[in-house]
């Protein structure tokens, strides 16, 4: 039983990994994970399992089973531990995401509403300017035509005492009453 019956044992123990009916991705982690047993263990067994994993066989063995099998649960216990983290994490973001949208919404709308305020302000204050340049102007116009009354008085009543009194009375009412035309008189 010398090498003969080693292969036998080997062949017995050990399986080609081509024939698990896994992709070529899932079969380069099978084999970095009875590596990485191998190089833990420091047993026989591991050694064994390390020579087996270069030739592309699967060691079929309890020990060595059991050994990848813990292995591989190591790696996915941590990859469930970064998977929670990162799902925590995203959850995190999401919802920093959405409070910052909202805000940012919130932000909008009263900006919104504030350009609206200044808008209508604006329209009102342009009304306004318009109506009081209206006034403005009919004020200047009256005031022009007044002007203009004073002058033709003056100059019609410089021959005539009553055409005085008359001006000086209705100068006076005007002082009294509505005296644009009184005031710009020099």
């Amino acid at each position: 039983m010398s090498s003969s019956s080693s292969q036998q044992q080997q062949s017995v123990a050990a399986i080609p990994d081509t024939q698990l009916g896994l992709t070529e991705d899932e079969i380069a982690l099978l084999r970095s994970g009875q590596q990485a047993v191998a190089a833990a263990g420091g047993s026989t067994s591991s050694r064994q399992a390390s020579r087996a994993s270069s030739q592309g066989l699967l060691m079929i063995d309890s020990s060595s089973l059991g050994a990848l099998g813990r292995h591989f649960d190591r790696i996915m216990q941590h990859i469930q531990q970064r998977l929670e983290y990162l799902m925590e994490q995203s959850q995190i973001v999401t919802l920093n995401v959405y409070d910052r949208a909202g805000n940012l919404i919130d932000n909008a709308d009263a900006e919104i509403a504030r350009y609206h305020r200044i808008m209508a302000d604006i329209d009102e204050l342009e009304l306004d300017f318009d109506r009081i340049s209206h006034i403005r102007d009919i004020v200047r116009d009256y005031r022009r035509r007044a002007e203009e009354l004073e002058r033709e008085l003056e100059r019609s009543g410089t021959g005539s005492g009553s055409s005085r009194r008359e001006r000086n009375g209705h100068r006076s009412s005007n002082r009294h009453g509505h005296s644009s035309s009184g005031r710009h008189r020099t």
